[in-house]
């Protein structure tokens, strides 16, 4: 099986140390500390202060390169561009730092949401998102792919990644009913959420879910339409010895033929 037919198989694949990459994300680990640290984005601090969700907090060009740092290349950049017909244009990456204690409450999160959140990981997919007073759900942000690069050496128990393995086939075919009946140009407004949950519960029963881990140079690429989340953070002692947490950067640019792509294309 080629990498190709991994990554459209189980949803995700993970690329192993790419010295171009390494220096990438050498350059970019003090950025982002300081980022997580700087009070301009103390919005981004939740979680009682166990999640920097660190949305646009890198600098970096529409290609990902940083100031005066090095250019984003290597191994996973090449497959993305071999396989999704080039790289489009990058928005200033996201910058997640987890701490010791995660999970905590997000400001605002009831009950509910948090016994979510702590039982299923806070399972989701990305660019679906809520809206009005009713918290419903549709798709404002069709990306074209998800790609993770540590930023620092962390345990595997340090709240990784996790994803439901094949999830992106049973998701597809749930948003697929939700449009079906619906002019693909209106796609990006249709409410979605019962569509979602469904085929979210039909993940939690039928699909595998695994547990993601790198360290700096490497790197993983996620589907877009997998389910996915992140995990407790372990108590083990000493995971956390430099008290910078697990940080990782994240791009998801937006796919260029909009919600119609999103769900038609490989």
């Amino acid at each position: 099986m080629t990498q190709w037919q991994e990554f459209l198989k189980r949803g995700w694949t993970r690329f192993d140390h790419d010295s171009a990459l390494a220096e990438w994300a050498a350059y970019a680990r003090p950025l982002a500390q300081k980022a997580a640290q700087d009070p301009i984005h103390a919005e981004w601090l939740d979680c009682e202060g166990t999640w920097f969700i660190g949305v646009d907090a890198l600098d970096n060009d529409l290609r990902g390169t940083l100031p005066g740092g090095p250019a984003l290349r290597g191994a996973p950049l090449d497959f993305i561009a071999q396989h999704f017909g080039g790289i489009a244009d990058l928005h200033k990456a996201q910058v997640s730092v987890v701490y010791p204690g995660y999970p905590r409450p997000r400001f605002g999160e009831n009950e509910a949401a948090f016994r979510y959140r702590s039982r299923r990981d806070a399972a989701h997919v990305d660019g679906v998102k809520m809206f009005g007073t009713t918290r419903n759900r549709r798709v404002e942000e069709p990306h074209a792919w998800v790609l993770g690069i540590p930023l620092n050496p962390s345990p595997a128990e340090a709240a990784p990644l996790v994803i439901w393995e094949g999830s992106h086939e049973v998701m597809r075919r749930g948003f697929a009913a939700a449009f079906h009946g619906h002019a693909p140009e209106t796609w990006h407004q249709v409410d979605v959420t019962e569509a979602y949950k469904t085929a979210r519960a039909e993940v939690f029963e039928t699909c595998a879910k695994v547990a993601v881990h790198a360290r700096p140079g490497e790197a993983y690429l996620m589907h877009r339409l997998c389910l996915h989340g992140v995990a407790a953070w372990e108590k083990t002692p000493g995971a956390d010895a430099t008290g910078q947490g697990r940080a990782i950067a994240y791009f998801r640019p937006d796919l260029i033929g909009g919600v119609s792509a999103w769900i038609n294309e490989a």
